[in-house]
């Protein structure tokens, strides 16, 4: 080859390089933006972690987590993977649940905290890698992304205005007993604000307790110490945060004795809660439709996985302790009476006549009118 050429080879094999190099500059650098914004993810073969607090109460297992299943996997058409733990009220184990999700390489985390503060080092951690965190139900702290839950200081003026309505003319009659929820769950402090609104100045309370962990059996031993300290006539009403803890208190109350059960409120419309409305042990529970909060959830990781915006789903913001103007959805909740189980529970398929009705409570529901 002759010196001309050489040169015109080199010459072009520069060139070639330069062009290469810069595409390769340019390919990078597409892909790091893509990557600051989000983007760059699989199409529907999304990895979704999804972490719940606890099976205390039915909720979670019975509608949460399938109704959150089922929705993304509608979104994805059946191509993104769920991988699924619950904490059993362990803040700790649900901490843990985060790393490994991490670690599996979850595109997007739905997380349901045991403990909002608890959890906030969690979230950074997911953050830190590139996992953008939904907050489910209760407000987590760290820096989430997005959340969905229901008007928690609604559900509380719902659970007082009903109390309230059984109360009557004997609302400062007696007294009542404030059952309130977990103090590590940040929706408790709504519900009891929410509450409070709507009592304080219209009824005594006499006794008022915050529940450690949501469970029936603490709520039972807070119970039986009020009735030992007010004196069982004395109470005319009870606020209980959820239905689990009404079940606690009513069984600690009819082993007082008392003549005539006092109303008791409610919240989630577990299966045992709506019988003991129908047969008259319970007054009322707050019923939450699941489906809207599910799929508010699963929309939300899956807009997230995708890198996409929020602006569609999100209509309204909200500030934790920790992040200001979370793109947010509340869901509407309903008092649940005796007289609206057919227009709710039932119309919306949570239950069938024959789960609510078994032999136990057959002659309640006919009273109600409850039959198929």
């Amino acid at each position: 080859m002759n010196t001309r050429m050489r040169r015109a080879a080199v010459a072009v094999a520069a060139t070639a390089m330069a062009v290469s190099l810069a595409a390769c500059g340019s390919a990078k650098e597409s892909g790091d933006k893509a990557k600051d914004s989000g983007g760059g993810k699989k199409g529907d073969e999304l990895k979704i972690g999804l972490l719940l607090p606890e099976n205390q109460t039915a909720r979670y297992e019975k509608f949460d987590k399938p109704l959150i299943e089922k929705k993304i996997s509608e979104l994805t058409n059946g191509k993104a993977e769920v991988v699924y733990a619950n904490a059993k009220q362990d803040a700790t184990v649900q901490n843990q649940q985060v790393d490994t999700m991490i670690t599996n390489k979850v595109d997007v985390l739905i997380v349901d905290a045991v403990d909002s503060k608890a959890i906030a080092g969690g979230v950074k951690r997911a953050k830190d890698a590139g996992i953008p965190v939904v907050a489910f139900d209760r407000l987590a702290e760290g820096p989430i992304d997005a959340y969905t839950s229901f008007d928690n200081e609604e559900v509380g003026r719902v659970q007082g205005k009903a109390l309230l309505d059984a109360l009557g003319a004997n609302a400062k009659a007696g007294q009542i007993v404030m059952m309130n929820g977990a103090i590590t769950d940040p929706n408790a402090k709504l519900f009891k604000q929410g509450a409070k609104s709507v009592l304080e100045g219209k009824v005594n309370i006499g006794k008022e307790y915050d529940t450690k962990e949501w469970k029936p059996e603490n709520a039972n031993a807070n119970m039986e110490a009020a009735i030992s300290a007010l004196g069982k006539d004395k109470i005319v009403g009870v606020y209980s945060a959820n239905d689990g803890m009404a079940g606690g208190i009513i069984t600690a109350l009819k082993a007082a004795g008392l003549a005539k059960l006092p109303p008791v409120t409610g919240q989630d419309a577990e299966l045992a809660g709506v019988q003991r409305i129908v047969a008259g042990e319970q007054f009322m529970s707050v019923y939450k439709p699941y489906a809207p909060e599910a799929a508010a959830a699963a929309e939300m990781a899956v807009k997230l996985a995708k890198g996409e915006k929020l602006d569609a789903i999100a209509k309204s913001k909200v500030d934790s302790p920790t992040t200001k103007g979370v793109p947010t959805v509340l869901v509407p909740v309903v008092s649940l009476t005796k007289d609206n189980i057919k227009d709710t529970v039932l119309k919306d398929g949570v239950y069938t006549i024959d789960e609510i009705c078994t032999a136990k409570y057959k002659a309640a529901c006919d009273a109600a009118g409850l039959k198929k």
